[in-house]
C-alpha cells in the first residue's frame, strides 16, 4: 500500500483551530498507517463527545464545538478517517471501503477505552457512525447521540442533486476541496477555506475524497447495506438514550427531508432544532448546536 502524509507545515497557524495533534500509529488491523485525532478536555471526564466528520472535510469541522464542550467538563475526541485531515492517506481508491472507515473508529474507541460517549455525527460521519452500536462493545460505550444532516446508507435509490455531487468528483479527481467548501458554506474566509485544503497538497492525497460519493450505498448489494439496516433497527427498537438533533434547512441532498425521516427512525428523538441559514455542513454553525445541545442534554458547565 502507497501512502501520503501531508506536512505539518501545511497545518500551521489554521483559523480557529489551536488544537494539538495526537496519534496512534498501533491501531489493530492498519499496519504502517498513522492515525490523528484531536483529544481535548480531562482525560478522566465522565462524559465523551465523540465527532465524526464526513466528506471532503476532517476535524477542523469542529472547531467551534470543541470548547463549548470542554467548558461543559467533557472529554472530546474528534479523528480524522484516514485519507482525511492530518491522518495518513493510502494513494489507491481501491484501498478504501466501508468496512476499512467503520473499523477504523471500532478500534480507536476500543484503543482509547472510551465510554459514556456521546455520538456526534455528520454526513459520512453519520453513515459510518450510526452504524457503531451494531457492535456490542460499541454499545456499551454509548450514552446519548447529537446528529446532524445525514443518513443511513440502506440502498434506497439516490437523488438527483447526490447523483449530481457524485457525477461531478467522478469527472473531477483533483477537485479542489476548499473551493467546495467554500461554495457549501458562504460564511467561510478565504483562511477557513485555505484550511480544508491543507491536508491535499495534491492529486495524490485525494483518494479517500474521491472516494466516499462512490461508497454511499445506493442499491441493496453494496458494502455497508446489511450493517446500516442492522443498526436502523436498533435505533427504531432499541435505543434508550437522550437525542438531539440539529438541521441545516438549506442542504438541497441531506437536509430536512432526509431529517426528519431520520427523526421519526429514531426511538425518542425530539423535535430537531432547525437553522435556517445553515447549509450541508452544519458544524460551521456549531456553537449555536452546541450550546443548545448541552442545554438539552443537561450539562453544566
Amino acid at each position: 500500500m502507497i501512502t501520503h502524509r501531508t506536512p505539518d507545515s501545511r497545518f500551521a497557524d489554521l483559523p480557529g483551530y489551536a488544537f494539538l495533534p495526537n496519534y496512534v500509529e498501533d491501531l489493530p488491523g492498519y499496519p504502517g498507517l498513522r492515525l490523528h485525532y484531536l483529544d481535548e478536555g480531562p482525560r478522566d471526564a465522565k462524559r465523551v463527545f465523540l465527532c465524526l466528520h464526513g466528506e471532503p472535510s476532517w476535524c477542523y469541522l469542529y472547531r467551534k464545538m470543541i470548547p463549548l464542550f470542554v467548558a461543559s467538563g467533557a472529554r472530546v475526541i474528534a479523528p480524522d478517517f484516514f485519507g482525511f485531515g492530518r491522518s495518513d492517506k493510502p494513494e489507491a481508491d481501491a484501498d478504501y471501503n466501508f468496512d476499512f472507515h467503520r473499523n477504523t473508529i471500532l478500534r480507536l474507541v476500543e484503543q482509547l477505552d472510551l465510554s459514556n460517549i456521546t455520538l456526534v455525527v455528520q454526513d459520512w460521519g453519520g453513515l459510518i457512525g450510526l452504524t457503531l452500536p451494531v457492535d456490542a462493545g460499541f454499545r456499551a460505550r454509548l450514552q446519548r447521540l447529537l446528529i446532524m444532516n445525514t443518513a443511513l446508507g440502506l440502498g434506497a435509490a439516490p437523488s438527483e442533486g447526490f447523483l449530481a455531487w457524485k457525477a461531478y468528483v467522478a469527472a473531477n479527481p483533483d477537485f479542489p476541496v476548499g473551493a467546495l467548501m467554500g461554495r457549501a458554506e458562504p460564511t467561510l474566509t478565504p483562511a477557513e477555506i485555505a484550511a480544508y485544503d491543507a491536508p491535499f497538497p495534491d492529486i495524490r492525497f485525494k483518494a479517500g475524497v474521491r472516494r466516499f460519493p462512490e461508497m454511499v450505498m445506493i442499491n441493496p448489494a453494496m458494502d455497508g447495506v446489511a450493517v446500516s439496516r442492522e443498526a436502523a433497527r436498533f435505533w427504531r427498537e432499541d435505543w434508550r438514550g437522550p437525542t438531539f438533533m440539529a438541521i441545516g434547512m438549506k442542504d438541497p441532498v441531506l437536509g430536512p427531508d432526509v431529517m426528519r425521516k431520520m427523526a421519526a427512525l429514531i426511538q425518542g428523538c425530539p423535535p430537531p432544532m432547525e437553522l435556517a441559514e445553515a447549509g450541508h455542513f452544519v458544524q460551521e454553525h456549531g456553537d449555536i448546536v452546541a450550546a443548545a445541545a448541552l442545554k438539552a442534554f443537561g450539562d453544566q458547565p
